[in-house]
């Protein structure tokens, strides 16, 4: 801190020393041990040691407080808040001594801070002083009177956390009884801080003004003012009685101050509010000190009566009471009628500016205390208060609030009943004031309210019938001053005016609706109190007077609700009420009754029907309607036609109302609204006398042409009420509303179907309501209607539907089906025991079928089907529900079972198709399962509905195709000698699904269910046998679709969908044991063999396991024989799983079957067919060592062919043959190749010759049948001859010297002279016949199994054998070329079938033209030699036939790849069509880039020139960054041993094997990225231009892809090439650096001598290559530059190694130094790219230039002079 010359502090002129400070403070204070200033000033706070003895009191502070006590003095919030959360923290952590030491100090910071500006410094120093009190307890007693006038501001904080923190504090420090005490003992200090606050203190004496802004200041100075008024009130609250007199004195003196007073004017409402608060509690506590100061008092109170400030009016409020209650004298010091009346008026004029609940409960208390005097006159004082309260309710504020208007007009009604109640001497003035209040205020209010909608809710109309209540209480008691009859008088006066005012309302033809609703609310109200609904309960401050009987009155408000109470209970309590009240009320309904009916039959007024509804429906007497019906007698006597339909009738006046006007009414069509009309109707009921009368009424009116909105109206308010509900029950049960109902249904369902325009909706939606409400409404368990209504209802219902499933057009049905959903939705929910009705159940199954077929089939829309499921799942609920109450058989569920099973077996349904009943069938089942619980027996016998007998599995098994066979056959996993079963559809373009797939994926979904759920009992054996069946069948299914070659995209779909759904072994192995179920398949597989033998070993291959039973075929010789082809294809499939002994054993039972073979029983399945075949799979896999048996084995082979040769088919036309006879020979061909890989005994000649000989012999058959290949037989016996060739030759081929020994003597030459050349000689023309019959052999087709068994033979070809060939001869006119025409035809046979869509063909014929490659550049070569030098820019075509293919190819090519951008994989689906194009299309070019490799170097000048100008190049590049992978990671199988590196499709050869089709979807991107490597490495200078010649997206793909992934791997291939070169130059010697990338040339001739570094870059090849000088001798500077320019010319622009760069440059300098001089354009003796001499010299200077150069030199300069000497060039 202390350097001695920095820069100071502007105006601080010395440095700082504590030591100084201490001093000053000494001087100033005098000298006090410990800290200074604990005082409550405010002046001299802060943490400050003392100067003398400082340290030994500092040392019992604890360090760790010390530090936070320093903080809390910061002047920083954060500082101060984070201090003082720490600060509580440690006071909970330490121990109590060592807190204890904190307690001297704390008093100071604790009055300090307390008061802080932020609140959260203040709630924080609460909540840490709680913890300092827990710790020390009553050790902090000796402080209490500094802190506790602090505390107490604290507990009124006006932010409530802190001050509810401070509370709790307290509370924790004394309990409640103690705290009174505690005050006492601190009252004179509390006084003193407080009287500082109140009357000392200002703003800046309280903060700093230099620090603290202004604002800040002034809001903590208010802040404590209002802290400090409160904490005196809460003071005088909790002080006991008799300590208040000790306190007198002091308060004595704060109240003499003006300036205490002048608070209640303060401009701040919280000072005021508190200001009133704590002068309530004076009134409270010290009556008599107020009482002596009551002239400051009254005024400063009363004349405030007009604050209007939210925070200051309860507290204004509660002081006015108090002062006018205590102080008796207190309207002597203000001037009432001038100064206080004036203002309330003003208050009340304004509806209480927004604080009416705050003000009006307070009116009648202050009222009631007004002094007689003051109120005088009294009509005046009456007048003007009741004026100012109506006015104020009309304001805005007033009425847009419910509980300000609410508490206005109670306190109106408050106030009016005390008026009333006043004596008044005069009784005519009682009279006037009684008139007055009455006519000019009560009558007046009600309209305003009845006026206005938003009062109408409130509580006036209850508080009236309160009112009248308590007169009519009044009137009746005879009492002997007459006040029976001012009550009297009081009523009869009300009603009068009250009649008057309403027919105001009524009787205008545009009457207000609203208001005339308000009025039969009120009548309805003033009628019933108790029963009219009020809505809010809530109990409102309560007022009684004193006079009143004891029954309290609830002003309780209320609000009118449009549901009016029509029940009977409204005439009882007519009845009940008193005279007083019943006839003057009923007296007027009739006179508003009258008037209405008037305007409504003479003006047909519609607002004044529905006021005469709703005063009927209140009001249903009699005598009401004789008065109706006299009004209308009299308005039209003309109605007399109708008078006599009525006369039939039992003649009440209701009745004949109903007939003469109500159903006139009813008949109107243009009537939107019928909802009261039916109220009248009920009126009318109401008023009937018997239930018959009721019934033949509304029979009458269901006969009659009314809209059925009127009948859904009746059934909906009979259903709201019961009352009303017996009304009418009769009706609803009776035949004829049932019938009218069951041709509603009829009508409804055929307009839903019938295709017309839908306008008619609307009207329809209601009467689909009707058919719902009748159905699904119960009213004490019974049905509205009569059942068997309901029961026709239904039926009707389900016809429709069944239809709509017809009806395709899909619009029209929609709104019908939605509202039959809705209908049966709500019937099935609602009804018990629906279901059981069978037209129900037929409905169900109608919607479940909807929702269990596609939407395309149903053409329902989403919404819809969610509907029906909706519905079906609800109705299915109720169905079970009722199932389990009662053992009945449900028609639903068996017939439901029979339509899936129908559905699943019929083949006709396709994946979506599928899933969607699946899914349907599922929750049906969950349905079920949760009403079985654990018994499962309706899930069960469902499932067994559904799951197909014996016949009807296999009829299913039948309908799938027999395509699966070929590739298990082909393979050798099962072998067959008859012609396959079963249908042969091809399957390439199917849409359904077959029945078995469907039928076992739903089967099995039902069982994964039961089993999830737990129904299927693990020891029931038919449970399980039945489960185990069905999961059978599923994974037979799989099977199927496995072993088809090429499944279509459905089959594939199908897996997807049944993955998704779950239905999957491994789901079905974790629900359940699996051992029986493998047993059953292994039965399955012994009896039936085929797919199920399959099905068995992939079960086998997932478990892992086979039972001891699967091992007893072979185990005694009883189970082996007699072998059936259910158990071959059993021991087939099970041979992989066996172990060695195991094998063994079944090997011998073989050889010794094979060994007693008689010539019969050859090609039969139980003799020597079916041992070979057993003996072939267990030899397949090499992990028996039986190889002495092999031999003889083959001993017998030859034994057989010497007794019969008619057996083995040699050389002959395989029409005839039988089935049994090709399953022999091909199981016999299939033994040769294992014999020769596994033996290891040698072989004698005659045996060697029979394997040779009988090789070539089948070749023939195979090659002369091949128009049977169609036969998968024929097919078989085809492959496995070229495989026995194919394996010869590769034995042949690999032949180590070792073996070589032990083959007789002129084996292999007569292999190679002449079985090899007899094997090629058949397949080759072979090949070239079938792939020339069928243009395109697919690949699930049959022959493309020979193509590939056949291409794999051919691939062994040798070049001579190519050279050498029997093809016919094929030429192209005018095709350029230099080949011999043998060669010629090969290019030309071989070439297009690069094009073939077969992959085998296509690899095959790549290997044999691969070994031509090499042979045609010389031939170019040659003729190389007669060009001379005068052509300018050769260019020659790589070979022809290659070119026209690549030709077409990028035809092709660039329609596939062109919409893909440049650096995006695209992804090619193995062996599609695309495939093979790509493929072949990079096959060509590997063919090319080899021909390329094998050419010289001015031959590949010319070539690239070629491919420059067809621009190929340029497009295989681009589509090889459209086929390689962003990231080439090598996945297969590597060779050598792994290493750190990451394996890449660069670093791993690519293996194009015939038959290899592992890893096919690898095979495009790993050929693409071997392309591009050997592009890179023998075109560099061509992808170099390319490269440099794209746009720069593509520019920076190629960059960084090359750079990360090939690169690294051709600057080491290139390094190595160096270092490895067996290339020697004369007098240069070359060496490479492989760590650093570089090559070092060191080139010396006689007394020269030079060294050339060539450094590689980071994206070799793209990048170009540097070249750098090492040590030099004896060259000149310009000399040597030329040379480093050319060398690095040459490495740019020459397409091969370094090494041959290399040499073209050395040549370039011998030339040099033999004297040959350089061409004067490119200074270099050897042209830079086609490695010419200069030749052509100027007639001038002589001088000699290249002819490119030259050439170019004309062309760019547009001139023919010589470059040096400007003469012309001849």
């Amino acid at each position: 801190m202390g350097g001695k010359n920095k820069q100071r502090t502007k105006g601080n002129l010395r440095p700082s020393s504590s030591g100084r400070a201490a001093e000053l403070l000494a001087k100033e204070r005098g000298t006090v041990p410990g800290f200074i200033g604990f005082g409550t000033s405010q002046s001299d706070l802060g943490y400050v040691p003392a100067v003398q003895g400082a340290e030994e009191i500092d040392s019992l502070v604890d360090a760790d407080f010390r530090m936070v006590l320093r903080k809390l003095s910061k002047r920083d919030v954060t500082t101060k808040l984070k201090a003082m959360q720490e600060f509580g923290t440690m006071c909970k952590e330490r121990e109590a001594e060592v807190v204890k030491g904190v307690l001297p100090y704390w008093p100071r910071i604790y009055c300090k801070i307390s008061l802080d500006h932020d609140r959260r410094v203040r709630e924080a120093t609460q909540q840490s002083f709680e913890q300092l009190i827990l710790k020390v307890k009553k050790h902090l007693a000796p402080y209490l009177k500094n802190i506790m006038g602090y505390w107490l501001i604290a507990q009124c904080d006006t932010y409530s956390p802190a001050a509810s923190a401070a509370k709790v504090a307290f509370e924790k420090a004394f309990p409640s009884s103690k705290q009174p005490e505690a005050l006492v003992f601190c009252k004179d200090e509390i006084l003193n801080v407080l009287q500082d606050h109140l009357l000392k203190e200002t703003p800046d004496t309280l903060s700093d003004p230099q620090t603290v802004p202004e604002e800040e200041r002034e809001a903590k100075f208010y802040r404590i003012l209002t802290c400090s008024l409160l904490a005196l009130k809460k003071l005088l609250s909790m002080l006991p009685k008799k300590e208040m007199h000790s306190l007198e004195e002091k308060l004595t003196f704060l109240l003499s101050q003006n300036k205490f007073w002048k608070y209640s004017k303060h401009s701040i409402p919280q000072v005021r509010s508190a200001f009133f608060e704590l002068a309530s509690a004076f009134c409270q506590y010290l009556p008599e000190l107020v009482k002596a100061e009551a002239a400051r008092v009254c005024p400063a109170v009363l004349l405030s009566i007009d604050d209007s400030d939210a925070a200051v009016c309860p507290a204004l409020w509660e002081a006015v009471l108090y002062a006018i209650a205590t102080i008796e004298d207190c309207w002597s010091h203000v001037n009432a009628r001038k100064g206080v009346l004036p203002k309330l008026w003003t208050v009340l004029r304004e509806g209480g500016r927004g604080l009416a609940t705050v003000i009006y409960p307070n009116l009648l208390p202050f009222i009631s205390k007004v002094p007689p005097g003051i109120a005088e006159p009294k009509l005046e004082y009456f007048r003007t208060f009741f004026s100012s309260v109506i006015q104020g309710l009309s304001s805005e504020r007033a009425v847009a609030s419910p509980s300000e208007s609410s508490a206005i007009v109670t306190a109106f009604m408050e106030c009016l009943r005390f008026a009333l109640l006043q004596k008044i001497d005069e009784e005519d003035d009682q009279r006037q004031v009684h008139r007055m209040l009455i006519c000019d205020q009560l009558i007046p209010l009600t309209d305003a309210v009845l006026k206005e909608p938003r009062l109408q809710n409130g509580p006036l109309f209850y508080q009236i019938a309160e009112l009248l209540s308590f007169w009519e209480a009044k009137a009746e008691l005879s009492s002997g001053d007459g006040a029976d009859e001012v009550f009297q008088k009081l009523l009869s006066n009300f009603w009068d005016h009250l009649l008057k005012m309403c027919v105001l309302h009524v009787d205008t033809l545009d009457a207000d609706e609203k208001s005339l609703f308000a009025i039969s609310g009120m009548l309805e109200i003033l009628q019933n109190p108790k029963s009219a609904t009020k809505p809010n309960n809530r109990k409102s401050l309560k007022i009684r007077f004193m006079d009143e009987d004891e029954s309290e009155k609830n002003t309780e408000s209320g609000k009118l609700t449009e549901v009016r109470n029509s029940d009977s209970e409204i005439q009882t309590d007519l009845q009940q009420s008193s005279p007083l009240r019943k006839e003057p009320l009923e007296n007027f309904v009739c006179s508003l009754a009258e008037l209405s009916i008037v305007y409504v039959s003479e003006q047909k007024s519609e607002q004044h029907l529905k006021f005469l509804s709703a005063l009927l429906n209140s009001f249903p007497s009699n005598k009401v309607f004789q008065v109706l019906l006299e009004q209308v007698n009299d308005a039209s006597s003309a109605q007399t036609e109708s008078q006599n339909e009525v006369k039939g009738l039992p003649g009440s006046p209701s009745v004949h109302f109903l007939y003469m006007n109500l159903i006139t009414w009813l008949k109107e069509d243009w009537r939107k609204d019928t909802h009261f009309l039916v109220d009248i109707l009920y009126s009318v009921l109401n008023c009937c006398n018997s239930n018959e009368e009721r019934k033949i009424i509304l029979d009458d009116l269901t006969k009659m042409d009314l809209k059925w909105i009127i009948f859904l109206q009746i059934i909906q308010k009979a259903c709201s009420s019961a009352t009303r509900l017996s009304l009418v029950s009769d009706w609803l049960k009776g035949e004829t509303l049932g019938e009218r109902l069951v041709m509603l249904a009829d009508d409804l369902c055929h307009l839903g179907l019938e295709p017309i325009a839908a306008s008619s909706e609307s009207s329809s939606s209601e009467r689909w309501t009707l058919l719902s409400l009748v159905l699904s409404q119960h009213i004490k368990n019974e049905s509205l209607i009569g059942e068997t209504f309901v029961e026709r209802i239904i039926d009707k219902l389900q016809a429709a539907l069944s239809k709509a499933k017809d009806l395709s057009e899909a619009g029209n049905t929609e709104p019908s089906v939605s509202f039959i959903c809705d209908v049966a939705s709500s019937f099935f929910s609602s009804v018990k025991g629906c279901l059981l009705m069978p037209s129900s159940e037929d409905l169900l199954l109608t919607i479940f079928q909807l929702c269990a077929q596609r939407q395309d089939a149903t053409h329902l829309t989403d919404l819809l089907v969610c509907k029906l499921k909706h519905t079906w799942m609800s109705g299915v609920n109720s169905l079970v529900r009722q199932l389990r109450s009662m053992q009945k058989r449900s028609i639903f569920l068996h017939k439901s079972a029979l339509w899936v099973k129908n559905q699943i077996q019929s083949s006709s349904l396709d994946v979506k198709s599928l899933q969607v009943l699946i899914s349907a069938v599922s929750d049906l089942l969950s349905k079920l399962m949760e009403a079985d619980g654990q018994s499962g027996y309706l899930v069960g016998s469902y499932v067994e509905l559904v799951t197909p007998n014996k016949t009807e599995w296999g009829k299913l098994h039948e309908s799938l195709s027999t395509e699966w066979m070929h590739k298990p056959l082909l393979e050798g996993r099962l072998s067959m000698n008859c012609e396959p079963l079963g249908s042969c559809v091809k399957l390439c373009g199917a849409t359904k699904l077959p029945g078995h797939l469907c039928t076992s994926a739903l089967l099995s979904k039902m069982v994964l269910l039961e089993l999830e759920n737990g129904i299927v009992h693990e020891n029931d054996d038919a449970e399980r046998k039945k489960v185990d069946n069905i999961i059978a069948e599923l994974l037979y299914s799989l099977q199927w679709i496995e072993e088809l070659e090429n499944p279509p995209y459905l089959l594939l779909e199908y897996l997807h969908m049944l993955e998704e759904m779950h239905i999957t072994y491994e789901k079905f192995s974790t629900l359940s044991n699996t051992t029986t179920l493998q047993q059953a398949i292994f039965d399955r597989s012994e009896e039936h063999g085929r797919l199920w033998s399959l099905t068995m070993a992939k079960v086998i291959r997932t478990e892992n396991t086979i039972s001891c039973e699967m091992k007893q075929l072979f185990k005694t010789a009883e189970g082996f024989v007699p072998l059936t082809e259910g158990r071959l294809h059993t021991l087939q499939c099970l041979s992989p799983f066996l172990i060695e002994e195991e094998k063994k054993e079944l090997v011998f039972h073989c050889v010794a079957k094979l060994m007693t073979c008689t010539q019969a029983e050859l090609s039969s399945t139980a003799g020597a067919f079916g041992c070979l075949s057993i003996l072939n799979s267990c030899l397949k896999d090499r992990s028996i060592d039986c190889d002495h048996l092999l031999p003889g084995i083959l001993k017998i082979i030859i034994t057989w062919k010497n007794d019969n040769e008619d057996s083995f088919l040699f050389s002959c036309n395989l029409k005839e043959t039988s089935p049994q006879l090709l399953g022999f020979n091909i199981e016999m061909i299939r033994y040769l190749p294992l014999l020769l890989k596994y033996s290891t005994a040698p072989l004698a000649d005659n045996e060697w010759d029979f394997i040779m000989c009988s090789m070539l012999a089948w070749l023939e058959t195979t090659s002369e049948n091949r128009s049977l290949y169609h036969v998968p037989l024929v097919q078989i016996f085809a492959c496995v001859s070229c495989d026995l060739a194919s394996a010869l030759s590769a034995y042949f081929e690999v032949a180590a010297p070792g073996t070589t020994e032990n083959l007789p003597v002129n084996l292999i030459s007569e292999w190679k002279e002449f079985f090899s050349e007899g094997i090629h000689n058949l397949l080759l023309p072979l090949l070239v016949k079938i792939t020339g019959e069928t243009k395109n052999a697919s690949e699930g087709s049959f022959q493309n199994s020979v193509l590939t068994s056949l291409g794999e033979a051919l691939t062994y070809i040798s070049k001579d054998q190519l050279l050498n060939h029997k093809l016919p001869a094929k030429f192209v006119a005018g095709q350029k070329t230099n080949l011999p025409d043998k060669l010629q035809t090969v290019l030309n046979t071989l070439s297009p079938l690069l094009l073939f869509r077969a992959r085998p063909v296509q690899i095959s014929v790549y290997h044999m033209l691969y070994k031509l490659m090499p042979e045609l550049p010389k031939f170019d070569d040659e003729d190389l030699k007669s060009y001379g030098d005068e052509e300018e820019e050769l260019a020659l075509s790589p070979p022809a036939a290659l070119m026209s293919v690549l030709a077409t190819q990028e035809l092709l090519l660039e329609n596939i790849l062109e919409c893909i951008p440049v650096g995006e994989f695209a992804v090619i689906q193995p062996l599609s069509d695309e495939f093979c194009l790509v493929l072949g299309y990079l096959l060509t070019w590997k063919l090319t880039l080899a021909f390329f490799k094998a050419a010289s170097s001015q031959l590949r000048v010319l070539y690239s020139q070629y491919l420059r100008r067809t621009k190929s190049l340029n497009k295989l590049l681009y589509h090889l960054f459209r086929l390689m992978p962003e990231n080439p990671v090598f996945s297969g199988p590597t060779s050598e041993v792994p290493n750190k590196d990451t394996k890449t499709f660069f670093t791993e050869e690519l293996n194009l094997d015939v038959k290899g089709a592992g890893g096919l979807s690898s095979q495009i991107p790993h050929l693409a990225c071997s392309v591009y490597h050997i592009t890179l490495k023998d075109l560099p200078a061509m992808v170099r231009l390319w490269w440099n010649s794209c746009e720069k997206r593509v520019f920076n793909v190629v960059d960084k892809f090359t750079s990360k992934y090939v690169s690294s791997v051709l600057s080491a291939q290139e390094i190595s090439s160096v270092q490895t070169s067996t290339q020697l130059f004369n007098g240069m010697t070359v060496k490479a650096r492989s760590a650093a990338r570089e090559v070092i040339a060191t080139y010396s001739v006689d007394d020269i001598f030079i060294e050339l570094i060539i450094q590689l870059p980071p994206n070799y090849p793209l990048g170009s290559i540097t070249v750098e000088s090492g040590k030099r001798v004896g060259v000149a500077v310009q000399q040597w530059r030329n040379w480093m320019l050319q060398l690095s010319t040459y490495l740019t622009h020459q397409n091969g190694s370094i090494m041959e760069g290399l040499s073209l440059w050395k040549n370039n300098v011998d030339k040099r130094f033999e004297g040959v001089e350089d061409c004067m354009i490119c200074f270099s003796v050897i042209h830079g790219s086609n490695y010419s001499l200069p030749k052509k010299a100027c007639r001038t200077c002589k001088k000699k230039f290249h002819s490119a150069c030259l050439y170019k030199w004309f062309t760019s300069s547009n001139k023919s002079t010589c470059p040096l000497c400007r003469e012309t060039f001849f």
